[in-house]
């Protein structure tokens, strides 16, 4: 019987490849026979990255570039089609939080950091709609046909105090998930699909000192954090995987448009 969810023969390229999800992801396309793309600004990670998967049996290659920096991304491409001749498959996991975009509880509202807030808006939707022109215009040319995967998040739903900036980029975001989901279905058939996956919360770099204290324990916000996801706990990386991999492979051909949550049920739960 055919494996639907393999992704044997496909060229995946993962932006944000070098981030703590992005490790998860990398590895987890590899495990399902997908040959990967680990785009990120840390070339040493992406390097390492890279040939921890080639020694292992699978194939990886390293790509340096902001997500944001349109040449890069170029180049990038042009070493993917140079290495393996094709792209099938793009995870736009690039994105995150920045203090310049964060609001205290006890700064003004009406004096906020509007640059910050902008700068961390545009990460996370340009971050997103810059390489899928780049990398999803080589979808179509090489391979006629693929699947893209933005990565999403609760704060594009719901309103999570402090991270503004965070929140409208997520939630412009998804309405881009929607909106070019029907403009490739209209354009291309079935052909190129594009979907959101939104993790809950997850432990990471950016906000592992607002969740968790150094000493052990969770801080006030981590503890509401863990109050309202119905399975009391933090999520694991490698728990997203299922559903990325669900994504990116032939088993959802009839799926697009969609968000897929992985959140332990923290967006179903109204705290009662």
């Amino acid at each position: 019987m055919e494996n639907n969810f393999s992704l044997k023969d496909k060229v995946i390229v993962v932006t944000g490849g070098t981030g703590i999800l992005g490790k998860s992801f990398v590895e987890g396309i590899a495990a399902a026979g997908g040959t990967v793309g680990i785009l990120g600004r840390n070339e040493q990670v992406a390097e390492e990255r890279a040939e921890a998967i080639n020694a292992n049996g699978g194939k990886a290659i390293a790509l340096i570039a902001d997500a944001l920096d349109e040449n890069a991304l170029i180049a990038a491409k042009d070493k993917v089609l140079a290495a393996y001749g094709k792209i099938d498959g793009l995870v736009n996991a690039a994105g995150g939080n920045m203090p310049e975009g964060v609001l205290m509880p006890d700064q003004d509202i009406f004096k906020m950091n509007m640059a910050g807030m902008r700068k961390v808006l545009e990460l996370n939707l340009w971050g997103t709609l810059i390489p899928t022109q780049i990398f999803g215009e080589a979808m179509v040319q090489t391979a006629g046909k693929g699947s893209i995967v933005n990565i999403s998040s609760m704060n594009s739903k719901r309103a999570v105090t402090r991270v503004l900036g965070y929140n409208m980029g997520k939630a412009a975001m998804d309405c881009y998930n929607q909106w070019f989901a029907v403009e490739l279905a209209n354009r291309y058939g079935d052909a190129i699909r594009m979907n959101a996956l939104a993790p809950g919360f997850f432990l990471t770099d950016q906000n592992r000192n607002l969740l968790t204290k150094p000493e052990g324990g969770y801080t006030d916000r981590g503890e509401r954090v863990i109050r309202n996801t119905p399975f009391k706990r933090f999520g694991d990386p490698d728990e997203l995987i299922g559903a990325l991999v669900w994504l990116l492979s032939d088993a959802s051909k009839f799926v697009t448009g969609s968000m897929i949550t992985v959140d332990g049920g923290f967006s179903i739960f109204s705290g009662v």
